[in-house]
């Protein structure tokens, strides 16, 4: 199980590994806001090789290639030896067809992903604003694949207690896994968005199923999917791989101005795109842009092809980490 930057993380570093053209691209399954299967809980998606989601060229063209599928063969009775194992499995070749052997190879999760992490940010300083007396976090996985990269982020490397919902469960836990003020409604409460609670974490962040997406709330203060943006984008500076400058940064039509203003302010290329992240990908792969957001909590940049929860919550904790570098000086909150 990979979350979906996790993929194209993975994609685009065994193309820069092994050499262009090496990855062709990545099939995610998911259950996917465009479902499909029996009980419509079960989408499929394409990821090219730059990482991010096929163009419709390419998906239509699969789709003509489907309508001239005459057979198929399938393999039955091969199991791993044991799920899950990392390694790598040599499939039987097929009786009555031209097919080879098949190597699987079964890959660690979170390894590509943590390691390009910790490429962008910088953890020792993030770790000392955690550590700091006055400064408490939580993180809400909500039963989505985000909780394993949680655990071995903000947990094993960052020393984060409160890490909630992070065991992965094939039905959310009948929870609805949208990072947002509905349906993450207990985040909300323990930070006292709407009613003051006594010793409320300072942060708070959850992420959706399938990790790409993210929210991010201070102690009683809820931060819009729209400033997120706006605001890591202002304070580009103090991220390590950013601050050495940035052409421009990128928000989708229905996301507010704020962005716009930033921009402005600071001398970056503004654009607005349609909804729909393989529009910030072409903008991201020309270099025109660094960063992207849209207003259904997404938010990311040049690192991967897809939006990214846990970077952007990265992000937060990294400018966060940067202004209360100082610790004789009070608290400089989310809000």
């Amino acid at each position: 199980m990979l979350s979906t930057p996790a993929v194209s993380a993975v994609i685009r570093d065994l193309n820069k590994t092994y050499g262009e053209g090496c990855c062709f691209g990545g099939i995610v399954l998911s259950a996917s806001h465009n479902p499909g299967g029996p009980d419509a809980d079960f989408g499929i998606k394409f990821n090219g090789a730059n990482g991010g989601p096929a163009p419709e060229s390419i998906t239509d063209a699969i789709f003509d290639e489907t309508k001239k599928i005459q057979s198929y063969s399938t393999l039955e009775g091969f199991t791993f030896s044991e799920a899950g194992t990392i390694g790598e499995y040599v499939l039987p070749s097929i009786k009555g067809t031209t097919a080879g052997h098949t190597v699987v190879s079964v890959v660690d999760p979170t390894e590509t992903y943590v390691e390009l992490m910790k490429q962008l940010f910088d953890f020792g300083q993030i770790k000392a604003l955690l550590d700091r007396k006055d400064f408490s976090m939580c993180f809400d996985g909500m039963h989505g694949i985000a909780g394993p990269y949680a655990k071995k982020i903000f947990g094993e490397m960052l020393g984060v207690q409160q890490l909630d919902r992070c065991d992965v469960l094939p039905d959310f836990g009948g929870c609805h896994p949208d990072p947002n003020l509905v349906y993450a409604a207990e985040l909300v409460a323990k930070l006292g968005v709407f009613n003051p609670v006594d010793n409320a974490p300072d942060f708070g962040a959850a992420c959706d199923g399938d990790a790409d997406r993210n929210m991010v709330l201070g102690k009683g203060f809820f931060v819009t999917p729209s400033d997120s943006v706006a605001v890591i984008v202002a304070n580009y500076k103090c991220i390590p791989y950013l601050k050495g400058g940035m052409a421009g940064a990128a928000r989708s039509m229905p996301t507010s101005g704020a962005l716009d203003q930033v921009n402005a302010k600071l001398g970056f290329d503004n654009y607005e795109t349609p909804t729909g992240w393989k529009f910030f990908g072409n903008l991201l792969d020309a270099g025109k842009i660094a960063i992207c957001g849209e207003e259904s909590f997404g938010t990311g940049s040049s690192h991967v092809r897809e939006k990214d929860g846990l970077w952007a919550v990265l992000c937060w904790l990294q400018i966060l980490a940067v202004k209360n570098a100082d610790a004789s000086k009070p608290l400089v909150t989310v809000e």
